[in-house]
This record gives structure tokens, sequence and C-alpha cells, in this order.
């Protein structure tokens, strides 16, 4: 009957009364760690065993190593591969991979010459034949055998990448003040039952491991994205917003673009930036007397704009399309807030949802990405507080160096771009855009023109990318995401 590796190692120790794991690991033919793992399950019975580390060195050969020994050293594979009439040396180096290295070391070795005498210089054998010396000693090495060959030899073998110096730590056993080799059963639990009995006074029990891991529960992992969402929801409310609703992914062209005050003719209404939808094509159902207002300020502006002077088509306002921002939604929302009954209050809304736009795609875009909109109604408000509450925003998410570009948007004068340094990039990079909204847009909405609406558009992935050190924005979003860094990634804390 096969005895336990424990019992196997007891009964050695018995009759040897010291060994080293690597030769209990050979004399077994057991893994070396399972040999320590055993070792281990002694020692937690008392000193029955003394162990003691020691390291030891080895060599082991390269996978080029394993090559030489299967086809002989570079140099006599040269050698061999020399006809007795000679060789072109450019067409000797095509004779095997590692010619170049073969044909420097036989040239050092003596073992063959280049001859001038003809027209064209060949390469020749010097002698007549050789010992591939290299080969010998790999096979020793690979044999454990390899004590005659000098260290110096070793070291030339390692400098070739034949072979490669490895450290293995292993232990020095000896018998225990408490050696046996029986082992009882260690337990694990004390019960009720040893109590009451007395038992527990003649048993022994397994040490408790304090510095074990304990198992790790089964649960789902929040993505750092979720994580940040969450925080900046928290940082508007605190903030005094209140959140819109953003459910609908799919928008008319009316609300995403003409609502907005951006003409039919922009270059981002074209099919190479927006996603436009076959099934439905179109939609049907708008304001009436807000559509012909939207269409006359396009057409002929108002209140000393005299809007962009072209025939606007409602075909055009119908199409369907994944909205390429959520300031269509922002335009609802005033709308609404506008007409509603009582009149015009204050406001400060918020959003966060995801964006479609036809991108290329690098380090920094996607075309599917999250925008955080910020969108604040009162009366007489500036271009000061707007910046104001953006800066207020990022040092709350931790950002402090944030600055502004002036920029041009079509529904917001004047407009501010906004970036943030990114640590891991080494730069600035564009975190979002802002503005006032104008008067062409606001007006066909019924907004009090004593009142002023201003707004911003912030990504989420790339503050995400900044907070995380995240260098390429597909290692967060999409198919490349690790699930091994959504799981260990920390707790993401925007606030200082």
């Amino acid at each position: 009957m096969q005895l336990e590796l424990t019992e196997q190692i007891l009964h050695f120790i018995e009759h040897h009364k010291k060994a080293d794991s690597i030769d209990l690991a050979a004399e077994f033919k057991e893994d070396h760690q399972k040999v320590i793992g055993a070792l281990k399950s002694i020692e937690a019975h008392g000193e029955i065993l003394k162990s003691e580390t020691t390291t030891k060195k080895v060599w082991d050969l390269t996978n080029e190593g394993h090559y030489v020994i299967e086809h002989g050293s570079h140099e006599a594979t040269v050698f061999n591969a020399i006809p007795n009439a000679g060789i072109l040396q450019a067409d000797l180096m095509k004779t095997s991979p590692n010619a170049k290295v073969g044909f420097s070391k036989a040239m050092n070795a003596g073992w063959i010459v280049i001859d001038k005498s003809g027209k064209t210089p060949l390469v020749k054998r010097k002698v007549e034949s050789i010992d591939d010396v290299v080969q010998q000693h790999l096979i020793e090495i690979q044999s454990g055998k390899s004590t005659n060959i000098p260290d110096n030899i070793k070291a030339d073998y390692k400098k070739r990448k034949l072979l490669v110096e490895n450290t293995i730590k292993s232990f020095i056993i000896t018998k225990g003040p408490e050696f046996t080799t029986t082992l009882t059963k260690l337990e694990t639990d004390l019960t009720s039952d040893m109590l009451t009995s007395g038992a527990w006074k003649n048993l022994k029990f397994k040490e408790y491991n304090f510095d074990a891991l304990g198992a790790v529960p089964q649960a789902g992992y929040q993505h750092p994205l979720l994580k940040v969402r969450t925080e900046v929801s928290e940082i508007f409310t605190q903030m005094g917003f209140v959140e819109m609703p953003t459910n609908n992914y799919v928008e008319a062209s009316f609300w995403n673009f003409d609502a907005l005050f951006q003409p039919q003719m922009h270059p981002a209404r074209d099919a190479q930036d927006t996603f436009f939808l076959s099934i439905p094509e179109k939609s049907y159902k708008f304001p009436t007397s807000y559509l012909e207002r939207v269409k006359n300020a396009h057409e002929n502006g108002g209140n000393g704009s005299i809007g962009y002077r072209y025939n606007w088509k409602i075909e055009e306002a119908q199409k369907n399309i994944l909205r390429t921002h959520t300031t269509g939604v922002s335009a609802r929302m005033l709308y609404k807030l506008a007409n509603q009954e009582g009149g015009f209050k204050p406001v400060k809304y918020f959003s966060i949802d995801k964006v479609f736009r036809n991108e290329t795609l690098d380090a920094t875009h996607l075309a599917e990405f999250h925008q955080v909109e910020g969108v604040i109604a009162g009366v007489d408000i500036s271009l000061g507080g707007l910046k104001g509450i953006i800066s207020e925003f990022f040092s709350k998410m931790g950002l402090t160096d944030v600055q502004f570009k002036p920029a041009y948007n079509p529904y917001t004068e004047p407009s501010m771009e906004i970036f943030a340094y990114h640590k891991g990039l080494g730069k600035l990079i564009e975190i979002g855009n802002s503005g006032m909204f104008r008067r062409e847009m606001l007006d066909p909405m019924n907004i009090p023109s004593n009142v002023n609406v201003y707004g911003y558009g912030l990504s989420l992935e790339r503050p995400t990318m900044i907070k995380y050190g995240i260098k390429n924005i597909r290692e967060l979003i999409g198919p490349k995401v690790d699930l091994k860094m959504v799981q260990e990634s920390a707790l993401c804390r925007l606030d200082k």
C-alpha cells in the first residue's frame, strides 16, 4: 500500500537522519512544491521535524541550449556544412539560422579558414575533424553531471544564452524533539461535546493561521465608470441640481440639432459624424407653433439676429438619429419650463447618459461614450457664474488644474472648451464644452428676455481616465476591458 507523502518523508528521515527537500522530491518523484506542502502539514503537528532554509544555484538549459543538444553547436554546424572544395561565405551564412555566430566561433577555434588564393575567396576546413565540446557539455549539464565543467566555461555559455543560472530555495530537514513516524489527526473545531466530556484535553488542535487569506465572496463588481458616475451624480445633487430624464437614445434631428439653432448644413449633421436610423427613419410629432418659431429663427433670426438665411426643411428635422449629445434633452426641459403653468422659475438641471458619434477610434475617442450635462437658467446670470460653477464642480472631483479656452458652438455664445491635465499622458486633454445659450435658441422656446441660460457638457470617461491613471479609453470601456481591472480597482473618491 502506497504511503502518504508525509509518512514517506518521516520514514526517510528516520533512516537517513537528514535530507534536502529537493533530494526528497527526486526520491519520491514528486514536484518540489508538493514536498514543501507536505512538510508544512507535518510542522502543523508540532516539533516533529526541524527545517532550515537553504539556497542552491543550478544551471538550466535555454531553448537555444536544447537546440544545440539536438542539432549540435553553432560552430560545429557551420564546420559540418563546409564541403571539401570550400564554400562562399555568403552561401555558408544561409546553411543555418545561427551561422553568423557559428562562423565567428569556428574561426576563433581554428577550425576553418578563408582561402583567398583563388579568384573568389572560399571558406574551407582547416582541420579534418572536430569534437563538439559545447554539445557534450550541455548534455552533461542536462543529465546533472556537470561538476567537471569549469565555472568560467558555464559563464561563457550563459553569455551565449545557452544556459541560465537559477536559484532554488529548499529546506534541510532533520529530526525534531517530538519526532515520530505516525501522525495523529489534528482537530479543527472545538465542539461542545469535547468540552462536556473533557476529551479536548487529550486531543491535538490545528493552529489557527491568522495570516491566511479569507475566501473571496462571490459578488458583482462595480465598474470604475459607474463609481465615477455615482460620485458625479452626488456632486451635482450637493450643488442643488435636479436630474433630467434621459432614457431616449434615439432622438429626432429637430431636438438634437434644430432646436439648438444648429443649421441644417452643419458638418456634424453628416453621416460621417452622426449615426442615422433607417427604421424608424423619421419622427412626426412636434409642437407645431414651436416648430414654426424654430424655422423662423433659422431663416430670419430675430431680436437683432439675421439667422442663417437659408430655406429650412422639415424633412431634415424629422430624421431620426442616435443622439450625439444629451443637450437635446436640455432643449426639451427648457421648452417645458418656459411653457409651464405659473411662468418661469430658476432651475439647475443635470444628466449623465450615453451619446453616440461616428468617431475615429483612438486613445481618447470612442463611438459611444457618456456625457455629463449641466444646465442653469436664471435671471441676469453671467459667464463668470458659469466658470465658477464648473471650477467648483471639478474641485469636488479633485481636479484642480482646469483651464478654459475660447471656442465656437452654434448654440452658445460666448463658448468655452474645458481642459484638464492628464499625468499619465503628460498633457492637457479636453474634457468638456460650455457656454451661454444664444437667444436664437431661447426665444423660440418663449424663455423670458431677462433670463440667461448656460450649460456645459462634459465627458465621463476622460475624468475617469485621469482619476484611475488609464491611458487608453478602450481599456476603460468596450470589448477590450480587463475584468481583473474592474474587480481590483480601488473605490473611487473624487472629493478630497
